[in-house]
């Protein structure tokens, strides 16, 4: 019996110093919306600007040097190395990588920004560039934005974490903490004293991006919904719920299933049903405007490749809106708190990432985690942000006026992309995959998250046990609903931004130190491949 116990706990015993903290704090959070909405709204946003104001420049630095360790790494001899050693044998073909990755990362942000975000800098560009709305100058700031928020920056964000995690994990021979990854930079030492304090702040960090995501998720799933069947009313709360509960029921499924199984399935049809729709809205579409348009936004992406990175908007507040306000920072609303979502999301995604790269060499990890999604991400965005400029500047489509707030002050992005298809053949088939494809990516993403942040509440987890329990995967699971439904039913898309940004905040710390743990590995692999040392 005690052998049976222990071996018990040693698969997945939970680990009380890790998961009570952040999980105490959510439910806490939720609380106060409830007993106190108008203060605890006020509190968030005040924190929340108070971050944008005085270190949105620190999300820029740490984004740029992301990517510019990735480009290093790919012509370094590091990238030679196997992870998990010389003899190491991959867990699955290259297509279900590459599907899992894409699904894991993209979540559904890819599907509800690629029209609404590219018609707003059409629109509303930076009082600061001097561009006027709807001219030649703002389309392409509009397509070089979407490029730069939803490619290579983002990826390398990725990457960087993911690769240091899979490594430390299983080269240097560290335990399965968010901790290990910071071990060439703080020690085994400093990784160990500070592990469980480290695991805590990135499952908080985690669970605030999954739950804007989430949000982000419902909104468009009530909207083609709406769409489809015009008695759902696709505003009510009590919609949203039910759609929650949904997909929560389904990711904890598929995650209780087993990575071979559930995400490996899911994340390969969702990709191929990607693939399908982007191919249908290029060929009945705008074909040579998405093709010489995207292609010429790109150059201007690469052109202004420094300029666009490290772009803070600081000088907005010299000029003032129509009530007399100075202006706010396009880069804070827009790229910086992309870059918090992409942080939040970061250091736990990692260990997932990290742990499904095993057998594979580091050339190989940025290809399929930097290179080929990057390049996804910019044909995605070139047709659909390409189709949808087109359609406002061409077409008179007035796919601008979805926009606009209604009379509660709440925006519905969700409804553009839907509007969009409204100007296609099979625009109810259209729709259809639309919702579906949106379910099923933010289940695969949702899955892989919730897979990690079970096994980091965990105790006992290896190389060769690396599950964390059913009961702490659906503990996580309800959190993110209810942290995601409060969001968006109480404060709408400006909640999604502010959790967001409170999520990344403290990722984007340890992420920096990762960066120079990983450029200390780089550099000097062989000191720290203990998996290869003889």
């Amino acid at each position: 019996m005690v052998e049976q116990n222990s071996q018990q706990k040693r698969r997945g015993g939970l680990n009380h110093g890790v998961f009570w903290p952040p999980f105490l704090l959510l439910i806490a959070a939720v609380v106060l919306n409830f007993v106190a909405p108008t203060r605890f709204n006020q509190f968030t946003t005040g924190l929340n600007d108070w971050i944008l104001a005085n270190f949105g420049w620190f999300f820029l630095v740490v984004g740029f040097l992301a990517v510019l360790l990735c480009l290093v790494i790919c012509f370094s001899k590091f990238a030679s190395v196997r992870i998990g050693g010389e003899h190491a044998e991959p867990l699955m073909p290259m297509w279900n990588w590459f599907a899992i990755t894409v699904c894991t990362t993209i979540a559904v942000g890819i599907l509800l920004w690629a029209t609404a975000e590219p018609l707003t800098h059409l629109t509303k560009p930076p009082a600061s560039k001097g561009l006027e709305p709807r001219s030649a100058d703002a389309a392409r700031f509009a397509m070089s934005s979407m490029y730069l928020h939803w490619t290579f920056t983002p990826y390398a964000i990725y990457a960087v974490a993911s690769l240091m995690f899979g490594f430390a994990f299983y080269n240097m021979k560290k335990p399965f903490s968010l901790g290990s990854p910071l071990t060439p930079v703080i020690g085994d030492t400093g990784a160990k004293a500070t592990g469980n304090l480290i695991d805590a702040i990135c499952l908080y960090s985690l669970v605030a991006g999954m739950a804007a995501s989430l949000g982000g998720g419902i909104l468009i799933l009530a909207g083609g919904l709406g769409h489809l069947f015009p008695t759902i009313p696709s505003k009510s709360p009590v919609v949203w719920a039910i759609i929650a509960a949904v997909i929560i029921a389904t990711f904890v499924i598929s995650s209780a299933s087993g990575l071979m199984r559930g995400i490996r399935i899911l994340s390969s049809i969702n990709t191929y049903a990607l693939f399908a729709l982007a191919i249908f809205i290029l060929l009945f579409g705008p074909t040579v405007f998405i093709l010489s348009f995207g292609l010429e936004a790109f150059g201007c992406y690469i052109t202004d490749f420094f300029k666009s990175n490290l772009f803070a908007d600081s000088l907005a507040g010299l000029q003032t809106d129509e009530s007399g306000k100075p202006l706010k920072s396009w880069s804070q609303s827009w790229t910086i708190f992309y870059w918090a979502v992409w942080m939040a999301w970061t250091p736990v995604t990692a260990c997932f990432l990290g742990r499904i790269a095993y057998g594979r060499t580091v050339r190989q990890f940025m290809l399929v985690n930097f290179i080929l999604p990057s390049l996804f991400g910019a044909v995605w965005m070139a047709i659909f942000s390409g189709t949808a400029i087109h359609l406002e500047l061409f077409e008179n489509a007035e796919l601008s006026s979805h926009l606009v707030a209604d009379e509660n002050g709440k925006q519905h992005l969700e409804t553009v992309t839907i509007g969009m298809f409204g100007h296609f053949p099979l625009t109810v088939v259209l729709v259809v995959f639309y919702v579906c494809s949106t379910f099923i990516c933010f289940v695969t993403s949702a899955d892989s998250n919730t897979t990690a942040m079970a096994a980091i509440s965990s105790t006992g987890i290896s190389p060769d046990n690396s599950e964390g329990g059913i009961g702490t995967k659906i503990a996580w699971g309800v959190t993110v609903g209810l942290v995601a439904w409060v969001m968006i039913s109480f404060a709408d898309i400006n909640g999604i931004k502010i959790i967001s940004t409170l999520g990344g905040f403290p990722a984007a710390f340890l992420i920096l130190i990762v960066i120079a743990a990983l450029f200390r590995v780089t550099i000097n692999y062989e000191k720290y491949n203990l998996i290869d040392q003889k």
